[in-house]
């Protein structure tokens, strides 16, 4: 196995951890992180990232940027049920445990949607950062389940230099749509969570 494959495999468990513009160094001992997937853990105060730091000790946080506008690439207009290039109001999380980033998410929503109301901005106004389901009951749209789909694969450049990881480690790619009581699609995303550094786990309610 020769020095790249080797440093591949560091990186991919931890051992070593990147710093965009700086280089490769050994990682501090990091706590696997616990991330929950549950339609039983609604926050309806609050953040359910925020709650699972909380739950570990840490403190969760993150940063966004949002752009409103943005025609909704082939892909992405597909999961929303619009046309391609229809416009969405998109935003890009990081999503940080005291400080340090666990996860990535890129939000799309339809323009149409919230366009005019005071939660067209997913981290603006009195709604910010509460979660799709709260921001959507503001404007009286009902939103009645998820659907996700989770897939390993390898980090691009782009997310490995946000997460501080290696390009090419393994990373769980988690599609996820929210929909609504009457079956539209009100927002789409894909989370980014590195393997190396969270643990995901499913809550499966059982309704009797």
């Amino acid at each position: 196995m020769c020095l790249a494959q080797h440093l591949a495999r560091y990186h991919a468990q931890g051992v070593l951890e990147g710093r965009a513009g700086s280089g490769t160094y050994v990682a501090e001992p990091r706590q696997r992180v616990r991330v929950v997937r549950s339609s039983a853990r609604g926050q309806p105060q609050g953040s359910p990232f925020r709650a699972d730091m909380r739950a570990l000790g840490k403190q969760g946080d993150w940063e966004s940027r949002t752009d409103a506008k943005v025609p909704a690439p082939v892909g992405i207009a597909a999961r929303l049920g619009i046309a391609e290039g229809g416009l969405c109001v998109r935003t890009a999380y990081e999503f940080l445990a005291d400080g340090r980033p666990v996860q990535l998410s890129t939000s799309w929503e339809p323009y149409d949607l919230t366009a005019g109301t005071l939660v067209v901005l997913p981290e603006g106004g009195s709604r910010a950062g509460t979660g799709v389901v709260n921001r959507m009951a503001a404007i009286g749209v009902t939103v009645s389940h998820a659907v996700e789909q989770p897939e390993p694969r390898q980090a691009t450049a782009e997310e490995a230099s946000l997460l501080g990881i290696q390009k090419a480690t393994l990373v769980t790619h988690i599609r996820r749509t929210y929909y609504s009581d009457q079956g539209r699609p009100v927002e789409t995303a894909d989370i980014i969570v590195p393997a190396a550094h969270c643990e995901i786990v499913y809550e499966i309610p059982i309704h009797r």
